[in-house]
């Protein structure tokens, strides 16, 4: 996948984002402060008019998902702003100079970019946070850098949303859910759901092509 299709599969997925904000509302309302699907739907616009700027010229796959990062972190605000800008900015930096977005060079963006949100927030796997869809989607990726992007993708979404769907059982350690303990129990954790639909979306798109 080269930058214009990049371009076009991230304007998809921005615009299916935006579209879910009643979606992700009604999941924070139950567990959290019930602002974070405004705040993927504000984050998401701004994409969707970075894209559409023609002013916009990245100049590779890591440029263009740091700009991504950066515009999310100063969009959105609050924690949510910041561990989805971490995890763009992160994982671009990381594949810098890459003119071919793959399986391999994804696998690269999603590890990192994970690593980048732990030293942000210490946040690990189980612990009820969009990393628990993310872990489960990097570690997907590690095992299929040998396939080609459009037969991983699937592969990387839907371990991602069996990741946000097994926040289920959790119990939050962080944020507003903190206190609510055990009655966090029985619901998935909204940042754990944004982070797998921004997988399905990319998916979608890929496969529609």
């Amino acid at each position: 996948m080269n930058l214009l299709q990049l371009r076009k599969m991230m304007l998809f997925t921005a615009q299916r984002m935006v579209e879910s904000e009643p979606e992700l509302t009604a999941l924070d309302q139950i567990v959290g402060d019930g602002d974070h699907g405004i705040g993927m739907k504000r984050g998401f616009a701004s994409i969707i008019e970075l894209l559409q700027d023609e002013k916009f010229q990245p100049t590779d796959i890591g440029d263009f998902f740091i700009k991504i990062g950066t515009k999310l972190m100063t969009s959105m605000g609050g924690a949510s702003g910041a561990i989805f800008g971490t995890l763009f900015r992160t994982g671009g930096k990381s594949i810098v100079n890459t003119m071919e977005l793959n399986a391999e060079v994804f696998a690269k963006f999603l590890n990192d970019g994970w690593q980048g949100v732990y030293q942000r927030g210490n946040a690990e796997p189980g612990d009820k946070t969009m990393v628990d869809a993310l872990s489960a989607a990097s570690k997907s990726a590690n095992e299929l850098t040998n396939l080609t992007l459009n037969e991983a993708l699937p592969i990387i979404a839907k371990s991602a949303m069996e990741g946000a769907e097994k926040t289920k059982q959790m119990v939050a350690v962080f944020g507003r859910a903190k206190n609510l303990g055990d009655r966090t129990i029985g619901h998935m954790d909204p940042g754990a759901v944004s982070m797998a639909f921004i997988l399905k979306y990319m998916n979608d798109y890929i496969h529609m092509q």
